[in-house]
């Protein structure tokens, strides 16, 4: 799905995004700033095509993508997509929050799960599927989630869902004693960077990811 771009210019804002707690159908990767001002009404248009720009683009493009094709997608200049997004990681977290909370809230779903293990694996298909949104992105981007200096700060929530899940898994005798979330996480980025690069297919996945899941096991 192609998200909505405004056709109309927006200025250049010179204030700082807004802080608080997402709202549903509204933009996300806010800088978490305490203190920070509410955007002008059209600093939020220019954050919202900014986005809304940014998700098309690097669907197209891949990780890689232009920011300079971003900015003129979204009607605004350089200088106002770094005012809103200071570095690529920051624009790349900014438009996949609402992917990490959505695998935050699945981990959180899945602890209810009868098998904790059966759970723990749909949840790291879930997080293979989130890795090849876009091209590039298990070798750009997966590895913040491993890198306790990270600038994604919004996937920590998500961290800490999957560790209870793993935990519980561990507990039930399904998945190995030894074995961290950011063993899993680097499993299944390793898996999917490799078949990018490879160009492989489903099958290959299903093949590959069942040597993982076997792997996990005691």
């Amino acid at each position: 799905m192609t998200p909505p771009r405004s056709a109309k210019p927006a200025q250049p804002d010179q204030t700082a995004p807004e802080t608080g707690p997402d709202r549903p159908g509204q933009p996300t990767g806010r800088p978490r700033t305490a203190g920070a001002r509410p955007m002008r009404a059209d600093a939020r248009r220019n954050y919202e095509r900014l986005l809304a720009a940014a998700a098309t683009v690097l669907e197209e493009q891949g990780t890689e993508a232009s920011l300079e094709e971003i900015a003129r997608r979204a009607g605004v200049g350089i200088g106002t997509l770094y005012r809103h997004f200071p570095t690529r990681a920051a624009l790349l977290e900014a438009v996949l929050q609402d992917s990490m909370a959505t695998l935050e809230g699945r981990a959180r779903d899945l602890t209810a799960s009868a098998d904790p293990t059966a759970g723990l694996l749909a949840w790291l298909r879930d997080l293979a599927a989130y890795a090849t949104r876009f091209r590039g992105l298990a070798s750009a981007v997966m590895v913040n989630l491993v890198d306790e200096h990270t600038d994604f700060e919004s996937c920590a929530g998500m961290l800490t869902a999957a560790g209870t899940l793993l935990r519980q898994a561990q507990l039930a005798g399904g998945v190995r004693p030894d074995v961290s979330v950011p063993d899993a996480v680097t499993l299944v980025n390793a898996l999917v960077w490799a078949l990018e690069q490879g160009n492989g297919d489903e099958e290959q996945f299903e093949r590959l990811f069942d040597v993982v899941a076997r792997g996990l096991r005691p």
